[in-house]
């Protein structure tokens, strides 16, 4: 008996020790060969594959889920800003009567000489601020000190987003900015000014409810309207005409039917839009 159990625990144990495969005895190397419980790893050379992979599919998918997301954004806030404003207008009817008759064009901001906005100057302000700023969520109100269009009338809203009068003598003319409006203003091209950016991160709209001529007829008596002064009502026109079509052409278009074009397309950017927007 004795010598059946010193047998087993010398040369026949440690016989069957060493044959199991995968688990060290102490006299030979381990391995996982066989052993289904663990997974051999990557190369370096494998690991740099993959990323690279993963590197070239992010670099061709990420700038179209970027301007998804700019598009989403800008069509969004510029469905709720035009319903917002035209809201805006017809609480103020309530208040003071026809909009025709408190519609008024005026002038911005004067500039003194040390290119500070004198204080009360601007008749596009008090307007604003009296008919149309009580019934709107707005976060600011101020005048441009400098730059292309210096004493025009920015109103902030409390989504990011900004109104401005495109014109310094005018209350009739505006641009919508569907997120910061100086980054969109600061990256115009002097040589194109307001050329560069609209139909991309500004929104040309008119408020002409008065305007009873026949180049005015899809703004009178309206309130807020995309930007169609003198539109023939042909689509293409929005399109091609030579100084407000929505074209990425070049030439002398201010492209103030861009924000027509979007309307007309119930406020989303139509797969033939000229432009990648942002905001």
């Amino acid at each position: 008996m004795e010598n059946a159990v010193k047998t087993r625990l010398s040369g026949g144990g440690q016989s069957n020790l060493s044959s199991l495969t995968g688990i060290g005895t102490g006299l030979e190397p381990f391995s996982a060969a066989g052993n289904p419980f663990i997974k051999p790893g990557f190369t370096l050379a494998e690991v740099l594959i993959t990323l690279g992979i993963i590197g070239v599919v992010a670099a061709m998918t990420l700038p179209s889920l970027i301007q998804k997301n700019n598009n989403k954004v800008v069509e969004t806030r510029l469905k709720k800003f035009y319903s917002s404003i035209n809201q805006a207008i017809l609480m103020a009817e309530a208040d003071y009567g026809d909009k025709k008759i408190w519609y008024e064009d005026l002038a911005g901001a004067d500039i003194d000489d040390e290119g500070n906005v004198i204080e009360g100057s601007s008749e596009a302000e008090a307007w604003f601020r009296k008919y149309l700023a009580p019934y709107m969520k707005i976060t600011k109100i101020e005048n441009l000190k400098s730059g292309i269009s210096s004493g025009s009338l920015i109103v902030y809203f409390a989504d990011g987003s900004a109104l401005r009068t495109r014109r310094t003598d005018s209350t009739r003319d505006w641009d919508f900015f569907p997120g910061n409006v100086n980054k969109c203003i600061n990256s115009q091209k002097a040589a194109e000014g307001w050329r560069d950016t609209g139909g991309r991160c500004s929104f040309a709209f008119n408020f002409m409810p008065s305007g009873t001529t026949e180049k005015w007829k899809y703004h009178y008596n309206r309130g807020f309207e995309p930007y169609k002064f003198n539109w023939d009502g042909n689509t293409e026109t929005l399109y091609n005409d030579s100084k407000y079509g929505c074209n990425s052409t070049g030439g002398s278009s201010w492209r103030q039917y861009c924000t027509a074009i979007i309307q007309m397309n119930g406020w989303k950017i139509p797969d033939d839009y000229p432009y990648k927007v942002s905001y």
